[in-house]
């Protein structure tokens, strides 16, 4: 059987505040990505990044809190999606893959989108909040080696409003009892604090307390102290975090509190007029008595602020907060004064925010996360990349340290250089990537995120490579872009890849993005401007932020504030004639021909343009066959003939003049390919005779071969699978005289079939693990160029690599094993 292992993961974060927790005991970082759950081992040395999704939600995740439960002691994962589930996970019992978790209990209850969870410590309930109003209490208790939960509560919401974040913690008490507090907040601008007077038993009841008013905007975020409960003599802290910009601090403490005066001079307080938030709310809980009081007013964001969220230094409060300004800021109290001021500031100053996604920063920071020690704290930003900090003791600063980056929608297409050198993607998120090996000493190698050639204006729907250091792409407009790799780049792939480049083109000079422009423009040299000047701002409001590109001189993989602005593809050329949107690009082996087709509806449409790469010029007339959208376009190795397919289920292939090399002529069409639309197709890697394959949504593949006497094609071979496909491709090269087809389908499952090139029998066929596979459609599976390994022989026996990518916005490497058993 062939063997297939995940090399590499590539996926971005949801942009939801509750959508991620970082385990303070193991250093896994577990993020909602799509509708799957990522893992990313941050203490990882070799920062391999995402090394597993959890399969299982059919929709959004918004909600993911780590979760030990007491009866057990046992590490669990709880996640809440908009499919109105709640899933908890709990580590896999294989010693193999001890920090891949499985799925151990499915919750059910809640009406619609669940936005929030929360948790409380040494408790054996949580909560959670969704968009039907509502607040449920659950248990989670392990028995007989299984995961149970049960609802013991539902709150309603009164009034009505949309509960977007919870906070929850045990009540110390001198008894049996076990009393817990409950703060909502949500889609109104007041604090609901709920009390329990006892959650050891099943007749939980939380009662409604205290209504805490004073912030003007929505609530984004609560979060207790996390201190001992021991150590809460003195009572405990709630931040609360706002859409208008400002977090306030409420102190609750055991007895009864005089509420503190208000004083417009109070520093704390910023000069602002808070007499009713100063009001004292008194409850009772196991018959102790306790007061919540307003403490504190931190102002300093300028946008709305997502998160807040505790150091994990119980003997030194400080408090982390992210903010659609691009900033994370770390609070902290005056042990003298008990004044709260920000003592660190991470992200961009405002002299670096501009108006254009190429610049990154529109929709700031959504998710802000401590350390076990509390000298790392990370972010989650727009873009859905994850950004890191460190604390520099020597020099009392932070530092950006390398974080993990990622499509946000799904991935449409994905193109691997001619050598296989690295790896473009491209995405309904309207970016392209490209990701290279970093070779980091002998024998280790991690794949990253190496650049971030094109920031688009519109849905980019596919790409193909015009050489080592051009590639062309279509997106939904009319026309398709062409983009030259720049010098910056190709030094840093030779640097930390080991990639070489040799091309006759020259390369270009750095990028940027005018505003409001869609395209990339090269930059002279003498407009850059210097890196201490842009790092300061010291350039003037006037200055164009997308000109502050200092030189990729750097011993590692690029931050996102390098991909976002640094490492733009300048844009070459612009080609025209198309009506509706374009929906596949191919490009001849030889890369002087570019064919390309868009949306139809009509014969008109429906067409095949050709382009001479060297002039960039329209090969007219335009190539006809087709009724409907072309789905795809495929050359063969020799270029002699071009294939189209496309929802007209028909495929129609093309052969090349052999005196005028521009000129495609119609060879044979068959208008009835397949029952269904074909969405896929692939030639053989034949040594002698000619065949390709198409597949659709009819759940079959068909393999054509090529009658040179009549000059038709006819099916030699069909193969059955279980769902409609989406994607094929065949491995370059033959194997021992077997061709390796990759075939993915609809809901993500992918096959690799072992093929005789003789005539055409699948003489093994192998699936990939499920839970190895993506979750939604494989919108592309493309194997990685032999390279040197031409003859076929090279690669006997050897690992082959498999691109795939997905609706569920991921890029994934496969290592496929070929050898036989």
């Amino acid at each position: 059987m062939l063997s297939a292992v995940t090399d590499y993961i590539s996926v971005g974060g949801n942009r939801h505040p509750a959508a991620a927790d970082w385990d303070s005991q193991s250093g896994l970082l577990a993020f909602g990505a799509d509708n799957n759950v990522a893992l990313w081992d941050t203490t990882d040395p070799y920062h391999k990044g995402v090394y597993a999704l959890l399969v299982g939600h059919t929709g959004t995740v918004n909600a993911v809190r780590f979760y030990t439960c007491p009866s057990s002691g046992s590490r669990l994962l709880i996640t809440g999606s908009a499919d109105r589930t709640i899933r908890v996970w709990q580590p896999s019992t294989a010693t193999s893959s001890p920090r891949i978790f499985t799925l151990a209990a499915t919750l059910e209850g809640h009406e619609n989108s669940i936005n929030c969870i929360a948790v409380a410590r040494n408790s054996g309930v949580f909560a959670s909040g969704a968009a039907d109003g509502t607040v449920r209490i659950w248990r989670v208790v392990s028995g007989d080696g299984k995961i149970h939960g049960k609802l013991l509560e539902t709150i309603a919401l009164k009034p009505r409003y949309f509960p977007l974040t919870l906070a929850l913690r045990q009540l110390p008490t001198q008894g049996a009892s076990q009393p817990m507090v409950l703060a909502v907040g949500g889609t109104r601008t007041t604090i609901q604090i709920y009390v329990a007077q006892d959650v050891s038993s099943d007749s939980v009841n939380f009662e409604l307390c205290a209504t805490l008013a004073g912030h003007e905007g929505w609530i984004r975020s609560l979060a207790f102290t996390n201190a001992a409960e021991q150590d809460n003599t003195e009572g405990f802290l709630l931040a609360s975090a706002s859409q208008d910009k400002y977090v306030r601090l409420w102190k609750v403490s055991p007895g009864e509190v005089a509420p503190r005066p208000a004083n417009p001079e109070d520093v704390s307080l910023g000069g602002f007029d808070q007499t009713l938030s100063n009001k004292a709310h008194v409850f009772e809980a196991s018959g102790a008595k306790y007061s919540i009081t307003f403490e504190a007013l931190l102002f300093g964001h300028e946008d709305w602020i997502y998160t807040v969220a505790w150091g994990p230094d119980p003997q030194r409060r400080q408090l982390l907060s992210s903010s659609a300004d691009n900033s994370l800021v770390i609070w902290e109290a005056d042990p003298v004064s008990g004044v709260w001021f920000s003592t660190a500031r991470m992200g961009e100053i405002s002299v670096q925010k501009g108006s254009t996604t190429a610049t990154g920063s529109a929709g700031g920071f959504w998710i802000g996360l401590w350390a076990l020690n509390g000298e790392k704290v990370i972010s989650l930003g727009r873009t859905g990349s994850w950004r890191a900090w460190k604390y520099d003791r020597d020099g009392d600063s932070w530092i950006q340290d390398n974080g993990i980056s990622g499509h946000v929608r799904s991935v449409n297409d994905i193109e691997w250089e001619p050598n296989g050198g690295y790896l473009l993607s491209t995405s309904s998120d309207q970016t392209t990537r490209l990701h290279a090996k970093w070779k980091q000493g002998g024998h280790h190698h991690t794949w990253c995120e190496f650049a971030r050639p094109q920031i688009h204006g519109y849905d980019l729907n596919c790409i193909a490579s015009l050489g080592t250091s051009r590639f062309v792409s279509g997106a939904d407009e009319k026309l398709l872009r062409v983009f030259n790799e720049t010098k910056a780049l190709a030094q840093l792939l030779e640097n930390l890849s080991g990639f070489t480049q040799f091309s006759d083109q020259e390369l270009s000079e750095p990028a940027n993005m005018p505003v409001l422009g869609l395209s990339n423009k090269a930059m002279d040299e003498d407009a850059e401007l210097d890196e201490a000047e842009a790092t300061n701002g010291t350039g003037g409001l006037d200055a164009p932020v997308s000109l502050q590109i200092p030189a990729l001189d750097i011993s590692h993989p690029p931050l996102e504030d390098h991909l976002a602005r640094h490492t733009l593809w300048p844009e070459h050329e612009k080609l025209y004639g198309h009506g509706y949107e374009i929906s596949a690009v191919a490009v001849t082996h030889d890369r002087t021909i570019i064919a390309t087709a868009c949306k139809a509806s009509s014969i008109d449409h429906a067409v095949i343009r050709l382009y001479d790469a060297a002039t960039w010029d329209e090969i007219r007339p335009p190539l006809t066959a087709h009724s409907l959208t072309i789905t795809c376009l495929r050359f063969s190795h020799d270029d002699r003939f071009l294939l189209s397919v496309g929802r007209d289920r028909q495929w129609a292939v093309f052969e090349r003049d052999n005196t005028d090399k521009a000129l495609f002529k119609l060879l044979t069409s068959n208008p009835k390919g397949h029952s269904r639309m074909i969405l896929g197709a692939s030639w053989a890697p034949l040594a002698s005779g000619v065949a390709f394959a198409t597949a659709g949504r009819n759940k079959n593949v068909k393999i054509w071969a090529l009658d040179e006497d009549n000059k038709t094609f006819s099916c030699k071979a069909t193969i059955a699978l279980q769902h409609p496909v989406t994607a094929i491709d065949f491995y370059p090269v033959a194997v021992d005289n077997h061709a390796y087809l990759a075939v993915g389908e609809d809901n993500g499952q992918i096959t690799i079939h072992k093929i005789a090139v003789e005539d055409f029998k699948t003489n093994q066929a192998d699936a990939l693990p499920t839970l190895e596979c993506p979750s939604k459609t494989i919108n592309q599976l493309l194997w990685r160029p032999p390279g040197e390994m031409q003859d076929g022989e090279a690669a006997k026996g050897g690992a082959l690599k498999l691109a795939v990518a997905s609706e569920d916005s991921s890029v994934r490497i496969y290592i496929v094993n070929s050898a036989s058993p």
